[in-house]
């Protein structure tokens, strides 16, 4: 059995080899183009997916922009009350957080020393007083001359004085409130000894609050410029450490003279009115400043790039005429028509021939066109589109080239970016698939209007 096998295999092997040899290149071949023809179907399907994109437009309109400011809030008038003459601290009026009326008293140091003091000075400007008299007296009699008056007069003005410091020491030892406010800590107890110019207390008057932020040199630039253009129309409100805004607005009042060397800011300062004492002095807050720019282009933030820290898109613009690109179907059908009566018309041995029966050829198709039915992909999700999702399907689908460009940003929002500079109302950009085209490619793109883009947005820049 085994050696029928073998002369079975010794005759047939001369004979299959060859036949194996002649097949073989043939098979070859087949595989080839089919792979060939498969690999280029899939990288045309890649090629049109990779150039259809959305686009949109860049919009003019009216947008309330914010700026953001930690500040720290201070009162109109916030003093140290100290002590004015040494002393035991007799006397205390008042409690912490009490709000008092201006003259209201506040500490009495203990007195007695200053009261015998006044009393002393008193009585010698009596006695200063009646040689005073006495010396007028004489000089009416003749007995004493002018001079002598005139020494008495100014000893008199001088107890006089003595008299109005002794009184002023025993006032110092009173100290009161010099305007309506809020009393702040307590520094000293009764009883204490206090020395001249030592801290009672602090008064703040609360009515006006002061909420000082700090603002970049460009922002304090740009801010004058539109005080000086009569533009400086900005809307101020406080938000409070709670989250909560304060009910009042504010106004911008004064800008301090030097800038910190250090950070590079200037400081602002923004006066809120606080009848209902909410605001003390010390506390936080966030400055914000409300404009509305008037005719402002917005586009989407994931509409653009970034390179080296510029920021950049692409604008879309028309596939130029010439070459038959950017054309309709139609019209390029209509142009071959037309150029086959003429050669029908100049060719004489073809008189016979009626041009007006005669087709017109079909016209290849140009490399940058998509075959409409070689793409069974493509046709399969046609079929499965309604008549009125291909009309929209064609009527949306354009040709334009992507053209890289340098843009200015001139604030940030949530989802837009309100642009300075490289892009006006009106001019395409590429919304979604910035990140599948270069700068000169010529795409397909279904134009989606800006209004209803802007009035989605969800993501941020690519």
């Amino acid at each position: 059995m085994q050696s029928r096998f073998h002369q079975l295999k010794r005759h047939c092997s001369p004979a299959c080899s060859r036949t194996w040899r002649s097949w073989c290149p043939l098979a070859f071949a087949a595989a080839l183009i089919v792979t060939i023809a498969g690999c280029a179907k899939r990288l045309e399907e890649h090629h049109a997916e990779h150039h259809l994109v959305k686009v949109t437009s860049a919009i003019a309109k009216d947008m309330q922009i914010t700026e953001q400011y930690v500040s720290q809030i201070h009162s109109c008038r916030h003093i140290e009350l100290r002590a004015l003459e040494s002393g035991y601290l007799e006397e205390i009026k008042i409690k912490e957080g009490q709000f008092v009326k201006k003259g209201d008293i506040l500490f009495r140091v203990l007195a007695t020393l200053y009261q015998a003091r006044l009393e002393s000075d008193i009585a010698e400007a009596q006695l200063v007083e009646i040689e005073y008299k006495n010396t007028k007296k004489l000089f009416e009699q003749k007995v004493v001359s002018e001079q002598e008056v005139a020494l008495a007069q100014a000893k008199l003005a001088k107890a006089n004085a003595k008299v109005k410091l002794a009184q002023a020491e025993l006032n110092f030892t009173e100290v009161k409130a010099p305007f309506d406010g809020i009393i702040d800590r307590l520094r000293q107890q009764q009883g204490s000894l206090v020395a001249e110019g030592d801290i009672l207390t602090t008064l703040s008057d609360n009515n006006v609050m002061w909420a000082y932020f700090n603002v970049p040199e460009a922002r304090y630039l740009a801010y004058q410029q539109e005080v000086k253009d009569g533009q400086a129309d900005v809307k101020v409100e406080l938000v409070l450490a709670n989250h909560t805004t304060f009910p009042l607005p504010g106004k911008i009042t004064a800008i301090e003279a030097d800038f910190n060397n250090t950070t590079g800011n200037i400081a602002f300062r923004a006066d809120f009115p606080n009848p209902e004492q909410l605001l003390r002095h010390g506390q936080t807050g966030t400055i914000l400043l409300h404009k509305t720019l008037k005719d402002a282009v917005v586009i989407p933030q994931r509409a653009t790039f970034e390179i080296l820290a510029k920021r950049f898109v692409y604008v879309v613009e028309p596939v130029p005429e010439g070459d038959g690109e950017g054309k309709d179907e139609s019209e390029m059908a209509d142009s071959h028509h037309a150029q086959a009566h003429t050669e029908d018309d100049d060719d004489d041995e073809k008189k016979d021939k009626k041009p007006s029966a005669k087709p017109a050829p079909k016209r290849p198709p140009l490399p940058h066109e998509k075959k409409p039915h070689d793409d069974k992909h493509h046709d399969d999700h046609l079929k499965k589109l309604s008549p009125e999702h291909h009309a929209e399907h064609h009527a949306n689908t354009l040709k334009g080239i992507v053209r890289q460009r340098e843009i200015e940003i001139r604030n940030e929002m949530d989802d837009i970016f309100i642009i300075r500079s490289g892009l006006k109302a009106g001019e395409k950009i590429v919304l979604e698939g910035v990140r599948q085209v270069r700068d000169g490619d010529e795409v397909e793109f279904e134009y989606i209007d800006p209004v209803e883009v802007l009035g989605h947005l969800k993501n941020k820049a690519e």
